[in-house]
Protein backbone atom coordinates (compact mmCIF):
# COMPACT_ATOMS: atom_id res chain seq x y z
CA UNK A 1 0.00 0.00 0.00
CA UNK A 2 2.87 2.55 0.88
CA UNK A 3 3.86 1.82 -2.99
CA UNK A 4 0.35 2.73 -4.06
CA UNK A 5 0.56 6.07 -1.57
CA UNK A 6 3.41 7.26 -3.01
CA UNK A 7 2.31 7.06 -6.67
CA UNK A 8 -0.73 8.33 -6.50
CA UNK A 9 0.94 11.43 -4.28
CA UNK A 10 3.54 11.41 -7.62
CA UNK A 11 -0.12 11.79 -9.26
CA UNK A 12 -0.90 14.80 -7.21
CA UNK A 13 2.62 16.60 -7.56
CA UNK A 14 3.91 15.84 -4.32
CA UNK A 15 6.90 13.93 -3.53
CA UNK A 16 9.80 13.65 -0.38
CA UNK A 17 11.81 15.95 -2.89
CA UNK A 18 9.66 18.89 -3.17
CA UNK A 19 9.31 21.55 -1.08
CA UNK A 20 5.98 21.38 -0.25
CA UNK A 21 4.40 21.22 3.55
CA UNK A 22 1.72 19.90 4.15
CA UNK A 23 -0.80 19.73 6.74
CA UNK A 24 -3.06 16.74 7.98
CA UNK A 25 -6.52 16.67 9.21
CA UNK A 26 -6.73 14.01 11.83
CA UNK A 27 -9.79 13.18 13.39
CA UNK A 28 -8.13 10.29 15.55
CA UNK A 29 -10.40 7.54 13.42
CA UNK A 30 -9.40 4.56 11.00
CA UNK A 31 -9.01 6.51 8.17
CA UNK A 32 -7.34 9.80 8.97
CA UNK A 33 -4.46 7.61 11.70
CA UNK A 34 -3.53 5.16 8.44
CA UNK A 35 -3.24 8.64 6.47
CA UNK A 36 -1.06 9.57 8.63
CA UNK A 37 1.22 6.82 9.66
CA UNK A 38 1.90 6.52 5.84
CA UNK A 39 3.03 9.92 5.55
CA UNK A 40 5.21 9.53 8.88
CA UNK A 41 6.50 6.11 7.47
CA UNK A 42 7.42 7.21 3.92
CA UNK A 43 9.59 10.12 5.46
CA UNK A 44 7.41 13.48 4.55
CA UNK A 45 7.18 16.51 6.87
CA UNK A 46 4.22 17.60 8.08
CA UNK A 47 2.08 19.17 10.75
CA UNK A 48 -1.24 17.46 12.02
CA UNK A 49 -4.59 19.60 12.31
CA UNK A 50 -7.39 18.15 15.12
CA UNK A 51 -10.78 19.60 15.47
CA UNK A 52 -12.58 18.79 18.59
CA UNK A 53 -16.54 19.56 17.62
CA UNK A 54 -17.25 18.61 21.36
CA UNK A 55 -20.40 16.67 19.93
CA UNK A 56 -19.60 13.49 22.20
CA UNK A 57 -18.73 14.83 25.54
CA UNK A 58 -15.70 13.14 26.68
CA UNK A 59 -15.61 10.68 23.66
CA UNK A 60 -14.45 13.71 21.84
CA UNK A 61 -12.08 15.03 24.00
CA UNK A 62 -10.74 11.26 24.15
CA UNK A 63 -9.95 11.57 20.48
CA UNK A 64 -8.33 15.24 20.88
CA UNK A 65 -5.94 14.14 23.80
CA UNK A 66 -5.47 10.58 21.34
CA UNK A 67 -4.16 12.47 18.02
CA UNK A 68 -1.91 14.81 20.44
CA UNK A 69 0.06 12.17 22.26
CA UNK A 70 0.63 10.44 19.05
CA UNK A 71 2.03 13.39 17.31
CA UNK A 72 4.17 14.02 20.91
CA UNK A 73 5.51 10.68 20.78
CA UNK A 74 6.92 11.65 17.17
CA UNK A 75 7.53 14.93 17.51
CA UNK A 76 5.46 16.13 14.92
CA UNK A 77 3.74 19.72 15.15
CA UNK A 78 0.00 19.32 16.45
CA UNK A 79 -2.76 21.93 16.13
CA UNK A 80 -6.32 22.24 17.54
CA UNK A 81 -9.29 23.98 18.10
CA UNK A 82 -12.44 23.58 20.06
CA UNK A 83 -16.03 24.81 18.58
CA UNK A 84 -19.32 25.11 19.96
CA UNK A 85 -20.72 23.11 16.96
CA UNK A 86 -24.45 22.79 18.53
CA UNK A 87 -24.84 26.71 18.89
CA UNK A 88 -23.12 27.37 15.62
CA UNK A 89 -25.87 25.32 13.70
CA UNK A 90 -28.71 26.65 15.72
CA UNK A 91 -27.21 30.63 15.34
CA UNK A 92 -27.08 30.03 11.25
CA UNK A 93 -29.88 27.57 10.90
CA UNK A 94 -27.40 24.77 9.48
CA UNK A 95 -27.43 21.02 9.93
CA UNK A 96 -24.66 19.85 12.52
CA UNK A 97 -22.45 18.73 9.48
CA UNK A 98 -23.04 21.49 7.42
CA UNK A 99 -21.69 23.32 10.45
CA UNK A 100 -19.04 21.37 11.26
CA UNK A 101 -17.61 21.82 7.67
CA UNK A 102 -18.15 25.29 7.72
CA UNK A 103 -15.84 25.65 11.23
CA UNK A 104 -13.51 22.67 10.31
CA UNK A 105 -12.62 24.40 6.63
CA UNK A 106 -12.42 27.80 7.75
CA UNK A 107 -10.24 27.42 10.77
CA UNK A 108 -7.89 24.67 8.58
CA UNK A 109 -7.60 27.90 6.21
CA UNK A 110 -6.53 29.83 9.34
CA UNK A 111 -3.37 27.48 10.10
CA UNK A 112 -2.67 26.82 6.39
CA UNK A 113 -1.83 30.68 6.63
CA UNK A 114 -0.27 31.03 9.87
CA UNK A 115 1.67 28.02 9.66
CA UNK A 116 2.96 28.44 5.84
CA UNK A 117 1.52 25.11 4.87
CA UNK A 118 0.49 24.31 0.95
CA UNK A 119 -2.09 22.07 1.28
CA UNK A 120 -4.16 20.53 3.71
CA UNK A 121 -4.41 16.79 3.11
CA UNK A 122 -7.90 14.74 4.29
CA UNK A 123 -8.48 10.78 4.89
CA UNK A 124 -11.27 10.83 2.24
CA UNK A 125 -11.14 7.28 0.04
CA UNK A 126 -12.47 5.29 -2.65
CA UNK A 127 -15.37 4.33 -0.14
CA UNK A 128 -16.48 7.21 0.85
CA UNK A 129 -16.43 8.83 -2.88
CA UNK A 130 -18.86 6.03 -4.08
CA UNK A 131 -20.69 7.11 -0.97
CA UNK A 132 -20.96 10.53 -2.04
CA UNK A 133 -22.47 9.73 -5.92
CA UNK A 134 -25.02 7.80 -4.20
CA UNK A 135 -26.03 10.67 -2.17
CA UNK A 136 -25.43 12.94 -5.00
CA UNK A 137 -28.14 10.78 -6.70
CA UNK A 138 -30.58 10.96 -4.40
CA UNK A 139 -30.11 14.13 -4.07
CA UNK A 140 -30.16 14.86 -8.13
CA UNK A 141 -27.01 15.91 -9.83
CA UNK A 142 -24.61 17.14 -12.57
CA UNK A 143 -21.86 14.99 -14.38
CA UNK A 144 -19.92 16.96 -11.34
CA UNK A 145 -21.72 15.04 -8.92
CA UNK A 146 -21.00 11.86 -11.07
CA UNK A 147 -17.65 11.57 -10.58
CA UNK A 148 -17.18 11.48 -6.91
CA UNK A 149 -14.34 13.27 -4.69
CA UNK A 150 -12.01 15.01 -6.97
CA UNK A 151 -8.31 14.06 -5.66
CA UNK A 152 -7.38 18.11 -5.72
CA UNK A 153 -9.11 21.06 -5.22
CA UNK A 154 -7.63 24.31 -4.38
CA UNK A 155 -5.74 23.88 -1.56
CA UNK A 156 -6.89 20.20 -0.91
CA UNK A 157 -6.14 17.17 -1.40
CA UNK A 158 -7.33 13.71 -0.72
CA UNK A 159 -4.26 11.13 -0.97
CA UNK A 160 -5.77 8.34 -0.12
CA UNK A 161 -8.52 8.08 -2.69
CA UNK A 162 -6.89 5.45 -4.56
CA UNK A 163 -7.60 2.91 -1.57
CA UNK A 164 -11.51 0.89 -0.48
CA UNK A 165 -12.18 1.16 3.23
CA UNK A 166 -11.20 -2.78 3.86
CA UNK A 167 -7.66 -1.55 2.13
CA UNK A 168 -7.55 1.14 4.96
CA UNK A 169 -8.57 -1.68 7.46
CA UNK A 170 -6.31 -4.49 6.08
CA UNK A 171 -3.22 -1.93 6.25
CA UNK A 172 -3.98 -0.87 9.83
CA UNK A 173 -3.73 -4.33 11.07
CA UNK A 174 -1.08 -5.57 9.42
CA UNK A 175 1.00 -2.37 10.79
CA UNK A 176 -0.78 -2.46 14.06
CA UNK A 177 -2.56 1.00 13.66
CA UNK A 178 -4.51 2.08 16.57
CA UNK A 179 -7.23 4.54 16.21
CA UNK A 180 -10.35 6.07 17.71
CA UNK A 181 -13.40 4.68 16.86
CA UNK A 182 -16.64 7.30 16.32
CA UNK A 183 -19.56 5.83 17.78
CA UNK A 184 -22.10 7.97 15.58
CA UNK A 185 -20.46 5.72 12.49
CA UNK A 186 -22.26 2.67 13.54
CA UNK A 187 -25.92 4.76 13.75
CA UNK A 188 -28.17 4.84 10.85
CA UNK A 189 -28.77 8.60 11.71
CA UNK A 190 -27.26 10.30 8.97
CA UNK A 191 -27.75 9.56 5.19
CA UNK A 192 -23.94 8.56 4.80
CA UNK A 193 -24.02 5.64 7.11
CA UNK A 194 -27.76 4.31 5.99
CA UNK A 195 -26.28 4.43 2.19
CA UNK A 196 -22.62 2.67 3.86
CA UNK A 197 -24.67 0.02 5.83
CA UNK A 198 -27.56 -1.12 3.83
CA UNK A 199 -27.27 0.11 0.02
CA UNK A 200 -24.09 -0.55 -0.74
CA UNK A 201 -23.61 -4.04 0.57
CA UNK A 202 -26.64 -4.80 -1.44
CA UNK A 203 -24.91 -3.14 -4.54
CA UNK A 204 -22.23 -5.01 -4.09
CA UNK A 205 -24.15 -8.65 -4.30
CA UNK A 206 -24.99 -7.26 -7.81
CA UNK A 207 -21.32 -6.23 -8.56
CA UNK A 208 -18.88 -7.96 -6.39
CA UNK A 209 -16.65 -5.58 -8.12
CA UNK A 210 -18.56 -2.54 -7.25
CA UNK A 211 -15.53 -0.17 -6.02
CA UNK A 212 -12.76 -1.02 -8.71
CA UNK A 213 -15.66 -0.40 -11.31
CA UNK A 214 -16.52 2.90 -9.62
CA UNK A 215 -12.80 3.67 -9.39
CA UNK A 216 -12.39 3.31 -13.57
CA UNK A 217 -15.85 4.85 -14.06
CA UNK A 218 -14.64 8.37 -11.82
CA UNK A 219 -11.52 8.21 -13.49
CA UNK A 220 -13.02 8.59 -16.75
CA UNK A 221 -15.63 11.38 -15.87
CA UNK A 222 -12.41 13.56 -14.37
CA UNK A 223 -11.58 13.24 -17.43
CA UNK A 224 -14.66 14.31 -18.94
CA UNK A 225 -14.81 17.21 -16.86
CA UNK A 226 -11.63 18.24 -17.62
CA UNK A 227 -12.61 18.85 -21.51
CA UNK A 228 -16.06 20.35 -20.28
CA UNK A 229 -13.86 22.59 -18.10
CA UNK A 230 -11.50 23.69 -21.37
CA UNK A 231 -14.78 23.98 -23.78
CA UNK A 232 -16.36 26.86 -21.02
CA UNK A 233 -13.51 28.48 -20.55
CA UNK A 234 -13.54 29.21 -24.59
CA UNK A 235 -17.49 29.74 -24.35
CA UNK A 236 -16.58 32.35 -21.53
CA UNK A 237 -13.97 34.17 -23.53
CA UNK A 238 -16.53 34.69 -26.03
CA UNK A 239 -19.31 35.53 -24.49
CA UNK A 240 -18.68 36.54 -20.74
CA UNK A 241 -17.35 40.35 -19.78
CA UNK A 242 -15.97 41.08 -16.47
CA UNK A 243 -15.89 45.00 -14.97
CA UNK A 244 -15.08 45.59 -11.46
CA UNK A 245 -17.85 44.13 -9.71
CA UNK A 246 -19.95 43.73 -12.86
CA UNK A 247 -20.17 40.64 -14.94
CA UNK A 248 -22.29 40.55 -18.25
CA UNK A 249 -23.09 37.84 -20.54
CA UNK A 250 -24.33 37.73 -23.85
CA UNK A 251 -27.71 36.62 -24.77
CA UNK A 252 -26.40 35.67 -28.10
CA UNK A 253 -23.82 33.14 -26.33
CA UNK A 254 -27.06 31.25 -24.91
CA UNK A 255 -28.56 29.21 -27.65
CA UNK A 256 -31.33 27.30 -27.39
CA UNK A 257 -30.45 23.26 -26.29
CA UNK A 258 -26.65 23.33 -25.10
CA UNK A 259 -27.32 26.77 -23.59
CA UNK A 260 -28.66 26.23 -20.40
CA UNK A 261 -25.74 23.94 -19.77
CA UNK A 262 -23.43 26.73 -20.38
CA UNK A 263 -25.15 29.40 -18.85
CA UNK A 264 -26.08 26.59 -15.36
CA UNK A 265 -22.28 25.75 -15.46
CA UNK A 266 -21.10 29.30 -15.39
CA UNK A 267 -23.76 31.07 -12.71
CA UNK A 268 -23.94 28.65 -10.57
CA UNK A 269 -20.96 29.76 -8.92
CA UNK A 270 -22.72 32.67 -7.72
CA UNK A 271 -25.24 30.82 -5.55
CA UNK A 272 -28.25 30.21 -8.72
CA UNK A 273 -29.95 26.80 -8.28
CA UNK A 274 -30.49 24.53 -12.14
CA UNK A 275 -33.91 25.35 -11.27
CA UNK A 276 -33.07 29.25 -11.53
CA UNK A 277 -31.30 28.91 -14.65
CA UNK A 278 -33.90 27.08 -16.34
CA UNK A 279 -36.21 29.70 -15.25
CA UNK A 280 -33.61 32.50 -16.81
CA UNK A 281 -33.13 30.65 -19.85
CA UNK A 282 -37.26 30.75 -20.53
CA UNK A 283 -37.27 34.84 -19.63
CA UNK A 284 -34.63 35.61 -21.84
CA UNK A 285 -37.27 36.74 -24.87
CA UNK A 286 -39.58 38.30 -22.69
CA UNK A 287 -38.95 42.25 -21.12
CA UNK A 288 -35.93 43.60 -19.76
CA UNK A 289 -35.78 44.34 -16.31
CA UNK A 290 -36.42 40.80 -14.98
CA UNK A 291 -34.37 40.19 -12.06
CA UNK A 292 -33.60 36.12 -10.11
CA UNK A 293 -31.84 36.52 -6.73
CA UNK A 294 -29.20 34.24 -5.46
CA UNK A 295 -28.10 34.53 -1.85
CA UNK A 296 -24.92 36.67 -3.11
CA UNK A 297 -26.15 37.98 -5.90
CA UNK A 298 -28.32 39.43 -8.57
CA UNK A 299 -28.77 38.83 -11.85
CA UNK A 300 -30.75 40.97 -14.69
CA UNK A 301 -31.95 40.59 -18.02
CA UNK A 302 -30.89 43.45 -19.88
CA UNK A 303 -31.79 44.06 -23.64
CA UNK A 304 -29.00 42.50 -24.66
CA UNK A 305 -27.10 40.86 -21.50
CA UNK A 306 -27.53 39.24 -18.36
CA UNK A 307 -26.08 41.62 -15.68
CA UNK A 308 -24.37 39.77 -12.48
CA UNK A 309 -23.67 41.95 -9.73
CA UNK A 310 -23.45 40.88 -5.60
CA UNK A 311 -25.88 41.99 -3.47
CA UNK A 312 -24.02 42.13 -0.42
CA UNK A 313 -21.71 45.42 -1.24
CA UNK A 314 -22.70 47.60 1.39
CA UNK A 315 -22.31 51.66 0.63
CA UNK A 316 -22.25 53.46 4.03
CA UNK A 317 -21.98 57.12 3.26
CA UNK A 318 -18.10 58.27 3.13
CA UNK A 319 -17.43 62.00 4.36
CA UNK A 320 -14.44 63.57 2.68
CA UNK A 321 -12.68 66.21 4.54
CA UNK A 322 -10.65 68.72 2.77
CA UNK A 323 -6.96 67.49 4.04
CA UNK A 324 -7.76 63.95 2.14
CA UNK A 325 -6.53 62.41 -0.44
CA UNK A 326 -8.14 59.26 -1.05
CA UNK A 327 -11.19 57.77 -0.11
CA UNK A 328 -13.08 54.15 -0.01
CA UNK A 329 -16.63 53.33 -0.51
CA UNK A 330 -17.69 49.79 -1.26
CA UNK A 331 -14.89 48.01 -4.09
CA UNK A 332 -14.50 51.59 -5.53
CA UNK A 333 -11.44 54.30 -4.32
CA UNK A 334 -11.68 57.65 -5.30
CA UNK A 335 -8.12 59.63 -5.69
CA UNK A 336 -8.13 63.21 -4.61
CA UNK A 337 -6.09 66.27 -6.11
CA UNK A 338 -6.26 69.98 -6.09
CA UNK A 339 -4.82 70.92 -9.31
CA UNK A 340 -2.44 74.03 -11.11
CA UNK A 341 -3.15 72.85 -15.13
CA UNK A 342 -7.06 73.50 -15.60
CA UNK A 343 -7.77 71.21 -18.23
CA UNK A 344 -11.03 69.11 -18.77
CA UNK A 345 -11.12 65.23 -19.67
CA UNK A 346 -13.14 63.23 -21.52
CA UNK A 347 -12.42 59.83 -19.45
CA UNK A 348 -15.61 59.51 -17.60
CA UNK A 349 -13.35 57.92 -14.33
CA UNK A 350 -11.77 61.35 -13.81
CA UNK A 351 -13.43 64.50 -13.24
CA UNK A 352 -12.21 68.09 -13.19
CA UNK A 353 -14.24 70.79 -11.37
CA UNK A 354 -13.81 74.15 -10.05
CA UNK A 355 -11.70 74.09 -6.65
CA UNK A 356 -13.45 77.15 -5.37
CA UNK A 357 -17.11 76.37 -6.20
CA UNK A 358 -16.71 73.00 -4.16
CA UNK A 359 -17.54 73.23 0.09
CA UNK A 360 -15.38 70.45 1.92
CA UNK A 361 -17.01 68.43 3.91
CA UNK A 362 -17.87 65.93 0.90
CA UNK A 363 -20.09 63.48 1.16
CA UNK A 364 -19.65 60.68 -1.06
CA UNK A 365 -22.93 57.90 -1.25
CA UNK A 366 -25.25 55.79 -3.44
CA UNK A 367 -27.86 57.76 -5.44
CA UNK A 368 -31.13 57.61 -4.35
CA UNK A 369 -34.70 58.13 -6.11
CA UNK A 370 -35.15 61.87 -5.72
CA UNK A 371 -31.62 63.01 -6.67
CA UNK A 372 -30.97 65.65 -9.69
CA UNK A 373 -28.08 67.14 -10.82
CA UNK A 374 -27.39 69.73 -13.99
CA UNK A 375 -25.51 67.73 -16.19
CA UNK A 376 -22.32 69.41 -17.73
CA UNK A 377 -23.66 71.39 -20.65
CA UNK A 378 -27.57 71.66 -19.40
CA UNK A 379 -28.72 74.96 -18.03
CA UNK A 380 -31.66 73.02 -16.40
CA UNK A 381 -31.91 70.20 -13.78
CA UNK A 382 -32.30 66.64 -14.49
CA UNK A 383 -33.31 63.74 -11.65
CA UNK A 384 -30.44 61.20 -11.97
CA UNK A 385 -32.87 58.46 -12.51
CA UNK A 386 -33.36 59.85 -15.63
CA UNK A 387 -30.22 60.55 -16.66
CA UNK A 388 -29.32 56.96 -16.11
CA UNK A 389 -32.22 56.06 -18.56
CA UNK A 390 -31.32 58.13 -21.24
CA UNK A 391 -27.37 57.12 -20.95
CA UNK A 392 -28.56 52.96 -21.14
CA UNK A 393 -27.63 51.98 -17.69
CA UNK A 394 -28.96 49.10 -17.63
CA UNK A 395 -30.54 47.48 -13.90
CA UNK A 396 -27.95 45.97 -12.73
CA UNK A 397 -25.52 48.57 -13.00
CA UNK A 398 -27.92 50.86 -11.35
CA UNK A 399 -26.82 49.80 -7.99
CA UNK A 400 -23.85 50.71 -8.46
CA UNK A 401 -23.60 54.07 -9.05
CA UNK A 402 -22.74 56.22 -7.03
CA UNK A 403 -22.77 60.32 -6.15
CA UNK A 404 -20.24 62.83 -4.68
CA UNK A 405 -21.81 65.95 -2.63
CA UNK A 406 -20.96 68.93 -2.00
CA UNK A 407 -23.03 71.31 0.45
CA UNK A 408 -26.58 69.27 -0.71
CA UNK A 409 -25.47 69.14 -4.49
CA UNK A 410 -24.40 67.15 -6.49
CA UNK A 411 -20.57 67.28 -7.90
CA UNK A 412 -20.39 64.65 -9.97
CA UNK A 413 -22.15 61.89 -10.90
CA UNK A 414 -19.55 59.02 -10.58
CA UNK A 415 -17.69 57.57 -13.47
CA UNK A 416 -20.50 59.07 -15.54
CA UNK A 417 -21.37 63.30 -15.85
CA UNK A 418 -20.18 66.16 -13.87
CA UNK A 419 -22.61 68.97 -12.70
CA UNK A 420 -22.87 71.75 -14.67
CA UNK A 421 -22.46 74.26 -11.89
CA UNK A 422 -18.51 72.98 -10.91
CA UNK A 423 -17.39 73.00 -14.15
CA UNK A 424 -14.03 74.40 -15.16
CA UNK A 425 -14.94 78.25 -16.58
CA UNK A 426 -12.03 80.83 -17.94
CA UNK A 427 -12.59 82.42 -14.48
CA UNK A 428 -11.74 79.53 -12.52
CA UNK A 429 -8.06 79.76 -11.32
CA UNK A 430 -7.55 76.33 -9.60
CA UNK A 431 -9.10 72.98 -10.06
CA UNK A 432 -9.82 69.57 -8.07
CA UNK A 433 -9.04 66.23 -9.72
CA UNK A 434 -11.21 63.32 -8.41
CA UNK A 435 -10.19 59.86 -10.13
CA UNK A 436 -12.10 56.60 -9.46
CA UNK A 437 -10.55 53.08 -9.62
CA UNK A 438 -11.31 49.49 -7.67
CA UNK A 439 -9.99 49.24 -4.62
CA UNK A 440 -7.78 46.27 -4.22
Amino acid sequence: MKEQFLNYLEGLGLNRETAYKPLLAVSGGLDSMVMAHLFHSCGYTFAVAHVNFQLRGMESDGDEQFVKDWCQHRQIPFYSARFETNNYATENKLSIQMAARELRYRWFDEVLTKGSFHFIATAHHLSDSLETVLINLTRGSGIEGMAGIAPKSGNRIRPLLFATRSEIESYAAKNEISWREDSSNLTDDYQRNFIRHHIVPQLQKLNPSLEETFRETSTRIQGDLAILKNVLAEWMKLHVHQEGEITRINKHGILPGEGNAYLWHYIRQFGFSYSQSEDILRALSGQSGKQFISNTHKLVIDRDFLILTPVSQIFEEVIIEAIQETAVLGSLQLLIEPIEELTSSTDTQLAIVDFEKVNFPLVWRKWKAGDFFYPLGMTHRKKISDFLIDSKISRGEKDFVTILESAGEIVWVVGHRIDNRFRLTPESRKGLSFFIQPYL
